[in-house]
């Protein structure tokens, strides 16, 4: 197998043939002398995925021929794109993306919503299916034992896995929902953690009127349930339990004493119950919140993807899913986009309360109008970085936000504009050792960006504020990790125009 003509990978466990669609092949080496027979699994127009007695292996087409019933028509192979996973929100995601995909490259797509979401792309000219794509709801077990027996291509998720391949496809964030009569006017993530494990019955134990609460829920081994658990640690004690988040928001607004969590498109006719966190600060489920992971409860939607090689189709619409067109579609279906959002520093007034209100005996009036006088004029693009605990490590959504950081520059999306890193901290320790470490973190971006081939010239400058502007109370560990940042900010450079003198 070590000839040029085989490019082949063994992938144990990972696809189980499919009885009376897999048949056999002979594959045979142009020059002569080699051949691999077997049972043919995939033809993606690039390579052939054959069951033989070496095992599971992947063959590069240019160098064989196929002889066979199952041999393909090499001039139009048709793929299977079966999707599997969060039901509810691949219907209203996947049918938008994979028609724009069609579109964009000129396919015929034809639709069908009956009894879940399928669709066939074809040849406009011939006609002829290039692609049949099919999705399912699952659980995340089901979800993940079909990719893995090779029933499915992608997997639809609110979390990644450790031994797969994964690629965000839109964003989301939790919030808490209840009636809209309900009086309660706001809850502290301390108060919400508490409802959420079943440990608080009556509203007048977090400020509310003495009647009774009654927690809403999904299934537990629905993905919102998951990670709702994930971040609390501990199953969601909810005494009440909906099919999907559609009916779940519809039962929460009728009942004034009902309260749940859903994401940003379930919440329906219910209020979304604001959010604060244990020190009183705002914390608020915005566009650029979600992106910037300011707001804790943020949730990526992810499709997952096995360690096999997929059909062409499905590279190429992972590929199409980077692009502002397909962003476009995902923000046109009511969910957050993942394009780089900005807006004046100056217009968010809650930062700069926060930063007033936050600030500990070391940050001096100095620091404060050193902070303000860097804001003004200045704009906040919504690529943040963030650390792992404990370290000055990028954590994974950070290491995506310097490539795409490193992209943006290199094609000259900030051309006339000055970037700037602002590094800041959490207020534990000593102030100055805090600035020191904002400093450090900020210029380790800046190092990550020169090793992605940003041009010096091009490399933004740094300013380090330490603690001097929490995003969230420093009494919880969740808190400190979002105030241990660097953002990226963004200032006009107004150059003479002036005609020079002789």
């Amino acid at each position: 197998m070590g000839s040029g003509w085989c490019r082949a990978a063994v992938f144990a466990a990972l696809c189980v043939p499919s009885g009376a669609g897999a048949q056999d092949v002979t594959l045979s080496a142009r020059e002569g002398g080699l051949e691999i027979s077997g049972t043919l699994q995939g033809y993606d127009g690039e390579f052939y995925r054959v069951d033989s007695v070496y095992g599971l292996l992947t063959v590069d087409a240019a160098g064989v021929i196929c002889d066979g019933p199952a041999c393909p028509d090499l001039t139009a192979p048709k793929a299977r794109v079966r999707i599997v996973g969060l039901a509810g929100v691949g219907e209203t995601l996947l049918p938008p993306l994979m028609r724009a995909f069609a579109e964009a490259r000129g396919l015929s797509y034809d639709e069908d919503m009956q009894g879940g979401y399928s669709a066939v792309v074809s040849d406009p000219q011939s006609g002829k299916p290039l692609a049949d794509i099919g999705f399912v709801g699952a659980t995340p077990e089901l979800a993940r034992a079909e990719l893995l027996a090779g029933r499915a291509e992608m997997v639809l998720a609110a979390a990644t896995e450790p031994a797969m391949g994964s690629r965000v496809l839109a964003l989301d964030a939790m919030v808490p929902i209840v009636a809209p009569d309900n009086p309660v006017p706001k809850i502290s993530t301390r108060d919400l953690a508490r409802v959420l494990a079943g440990e608080v019955a009556n509203w007048s134990d977090i400020g509310g009127p003495d009647m009774p609460l009654v927690l809403h829920g999904l299934a537990p081994d629905e993905a919102l349930q998951r990670a709702l658990a994930a971040r609390l640690g501990r199953d969601v004690a909810a005494s009440v339990v909906h099919g999907d988040i559609a009916a779940l928001g519809d039962a929460v607004q009728r009942d004034p004493w009902a309260v749940a969590m859903t994401v940003r498109a379930g919440v329906r006719d219910a209020r979304a119950l604001p959010l604060t966190d244990s020190c009183g600060f705002p914390l608020l489920p915005s566009a650029l919140a979600v992106k910037a992971e300011d707001y804790p409860l943020s949730l990526p939607m992810y499709l997952l993807t096995p360690n096999r090689r997929l059909p062409l189709f499905v590279r190429e619409f992972l590929t199409f899913l980077d692009t502002p067109q397909a962003q476009a579609v995902v923000a046109a279906a009511g969910w957050i986009d993942r394009q780089p959002e900005r807006q004046p520093l100056t217009g968010d007034g809650l930062r700069l309360i926060n930063a007033i209100q936050g600030a500990g005996e070391e940050t001096t009036l100095a620091d404060l109008k050193r902070l303000a006088d860097a804001m003004n004029g200045a704009d906040r693009l919504s690529l943040t970085f963030r650390f792992q605990d404990g370290s000055s490590q990028l954590d994974a959504h950070s290491r995506d936000n310097l490539e795409d950081l490193a992209q943006l520059i290199e094609v000259g999306v900030f051309r006339d504009q000055a970037l700037v890193l602002a590094g800041f901290s959490d207020g534990s320790g000593a102030a100055a050792a805090n600035l020191a470490l904002s400093q450090s973190r900020a210029e380790g971006v800046l190092a990550g960006l020169a090793k992605a081939g940003v041009a010096e010239a091009d490399l933004p400058k740094i300013i380090a504020f330490g603690e001097a502007m929490p995003m969230a109370c420093d009494e919880t560990g969740a808190g400190r990790r979002l105030n241990r940042r660097v953002e990226v900010w963004l200032k006009p450079v107004f150059k003479d125009t002036r005609p020079s003198g002789n």
